[in-house]
């Protein structure tokens, strides 16, 4: 069978190839850090890495690392099975409930990813009595999310408050009402408004759920996310996130919300109900970076600081960079072609980025997103400043 689709398929790599849109991987030989081995394609040896969501450094933290060994001579590799049979360790519970007080939530249900936790949530709490009313860009995972689901589906232009409230005037016979956004979009690194959304959804009777992948940890005062930065933290209903990115860059994601929500996602969401649980090497390292989260801010403040030498520097030095203060720095290309031939001449100089083109970002918007970490140094920072400048000149000669 597969001989006969085996033709299409090469015709449509290739098209993908000559559009300059195809994504190599390249293999890295070293734990996830401010530099990194790449042991092929490209420049091997060891180089800066700018495009990790290791937003506080802690991917190869020595007390993470020392915690997920301890974890495995304690709790185990794996637990062969799923939470409601026999998948459910002390760690599990225990790292629920530290997540629910950090976040300010009643409860916490955990998934093996952020991206299984918004695919059970939607089909869960809604159905076709109901509408959920989504940013145009929210990440893919609430979009696969609310495919899944039979209620009517509503879509505003990003953070545009004023199509938002339309949607909510349009839909007010639905039973439920679900606003959902990114808390900080992955590609532009801006921050959603907030204290205005809960506003609108107060006066509308709507229910606010954010996913918070790209701010939890480092976002907030207490690095507890864009409900903290806002102020709202008891006014959003369902908080979505990963660990995968700043807490600790293993995998994992969780619903943290209401404890309503969260007792019917333990009896209906199937990802949850279908899937290994998590493993217990990264539920107890977890607990480590919370305690770590807790307890200091100076990683936080570390990351502040080289965001903000990275993005004036860059300015300065005549690049477009989205505005902002997030870590997610973009640097607009335009040309996908162009995006991705700056990413190979900034790895010959030994700074590690990725070009993004569509689909991931719109056509016309190919860009470098510059992500920043508290691992990188004063020097690295400017390390890196300093090859972008070198490479677009290369790239223009």
């Amino acid at each position: 069978m597969f001989d006969s689709v085996r033709e299409d398929i090469s015709a449509t790599l290739a098209e993908i190839t000559e559009a300059g849109l195809f994504k190599p991987e390249r293999v890295i030989g070293s734990p996830q850090s401010a530099a990194v081995t790449v042991t092929g394609g490209g420049r091997p040896g060891e180089v800066l890495n700018f495009c990790a969501n290791n937003y506080l450094g802690l991917a190869d933290h020595p007390a993470v690392v020392g915690a997920a060994k301890e974890a495995l001579d304690r709790w185990g590799y794996g637990m062969a099975s799923v939470r409601f049979i026999c998948g459910t360790q002390d760690v599990h519970k225990e790292l629920e409930a530290r997540l629910s007080a950090f976040l300010g939530q009643e409860d916490t249900i955990l998934y093996s990813s952020c991206f299984d936790a918004n695919g059970g949530v939607f089909e869960t709490v809604l159905d076709e009595r109901d509408a959920v009313i989504s940013d145009a860009l929210n990440h893919a995972s609430i979009i696969d999310g609310i495919r899944l689901c039979k209620a009517t589906r509503k879509r505003y232009a990003n953070r545009d408050l004023a199509e938002l409230e339309q949607c909510l005037k349009e839909t007010q016979d639905a039973r439920r009402r679900l606003i959902v956004t990114d808390g900080v979009f992955s590609m532009d690194g801006y921050v959603a408004p907030l204290r205005e959304i809960c506003d609108l959804a107060d006066r509308y009777d709507a229910m606010v759920m954010v996913d918070d992948s790209h701010a939890v940890g480092f976002v907030g005062p207490g690095g507890r996310g864009t409900p903290e930065l806002h102020g709202v933290m008891d006014r959003v209903d369902i908080i979505t996130g990963t660990l995968g990115k700043a807490l600790g860059g293993a995998s994992g994601g969780y619903v943290a919300a209401r404890r309503e929500i969260v007792a019917l996602l333990r009896q209906r969401s199937r990802p949850y109900l279908f899937s290994n649980s998590l493993a217990p090497v990264i539920a107890a390292a977890s607990l480590t970076v919370l305690d770590l989260l807790e307890t200091s801010h100076e990683l936080r403040e570390r990351l502040r600081a080289n965001t903000a030498l990275f993005r004036s520097k860059m300015t300065e030095a005549g690049f477009e960079i989205l505005p902002g203060d997030h870590p997610i720095a973009p640097v607009m290309i335009g040309d996908a072609a162009k995006a991705g031939k700056l990413a190979e001449l900034l790895l010959e100089r030994g700074v590690y980025v990725i070009g993004f083109s569509f689909p991931v970002v719109p056509h016309g918007q190919a860009r470098i997103r510059v992500q920043l970490s508290a691992a990188h140094s004063t020097e690295d920072v400017e390390r890196a400043v300093a090859a972008f400048i070198d490479a677009r000149a290369a790239l223009e000669s």
